[in-house]
């Protein structure tokens, strides 16, 4: 898996350090709790449309890099959802079938903003965590837009934290990671292995345009599921 600044080590399921259930599943006639969000678990490759009921232009893989497809709901209409997409190009979204999916929720929300390098996560949209963040440097930034936790996954090395949290953001500057065949953007620690002197409640460019952060802090984030939004904010 291509991490951006760091190569991220896959592999099967059992190897995950902190292993999340998936969420329950709901009716989608229900609407999820505030400040929620419904995510669909692929049962397996499903033809994606870029409109509701619309002939299929994609498969969306039912699995990434060896690991299930939650995807978050952004839409509904009788019959389909509407689900981000953990693929390039960034923010990319397709209709899939509400029959291949099972519909679930996550309590949680993950906000970055870059302007006051700090990682924010929500709960139910109550704020339960404000943890100074590691962000891209000015040549490789760390891209904006709405994207979501794609899985969690041991670390390649211990300089990388407990766990990575990968995300479905892509560099825009860096395509190509150490041969690897992409850049995504990942949520891994910590901040102060570059400098000594980064520790306490300020967070700084330094990455390649991953999320940093200490490892005590990423510690707290093993319960976050995968299909947990992302925003990550410019201000």
């Amino acid at each position: 898996m291509a991490g951006c600044g760091s190569t991220v080590a896959s592999g099967p399921k059992s190897s995950i350090r902190f292993h999340v259930p998936p969420p329950p599943a709901v009716n989608l006639a229900v609407t999820a709790p505030g400040g929620s969000t419904l995510v669909a678990t692929l049962h397996g490759d499903t033809p994606g449309s870029p409109t509701a009921g619309g002939p299929s232009n994609q498969l969306v893989p039912g699995t990434w890099y060896g690991y299930p497809s939650v995807l978050p709901i952004i839409a509904s209409q009788p019959n389909w959802v509407e689900v981000r997409l953990a693929q390039r190009p960034n923010e990319s979204v397709a209709w899939v079938p509400q029959s291949d999916v099972t519909v679930g929720v996550t309590p949680y929300k993950v906000v970055v903003d870059l302007a006051t390098e700090h990682l924010e996560v929500f709960e139910n949209g109550k704020q339960i965590f404000d943890f100074p963040a590691g962000i891209g440097t000015p040549d490789d930034p760390t891209v904006t837009g709405s994207f979501f936790i794609t899985m969690q996954v041991p670390p390649p090395s211990p300089g990388y934290g407990p766990f990575v949290l990968v995300t479905s953001a892509h560099s825009n500057s860096i395509t190509d990671w150490d041969n690897s065949g992409d850049a995504i953007i990942a949520i891994h620690g910590p901040i102060d292995s570059y400098d000594d002197s980064l520790i306490g409640t300020t967070g700084a460019a330094i990455s390649h345009g991953c999320i940093r952060l200490h490892d005590a802090d990423l510690a707290q984030l093993s319960t976050l599921p995968a299909g947990t939004p992302v925003n990550i904010v410019a201000s």
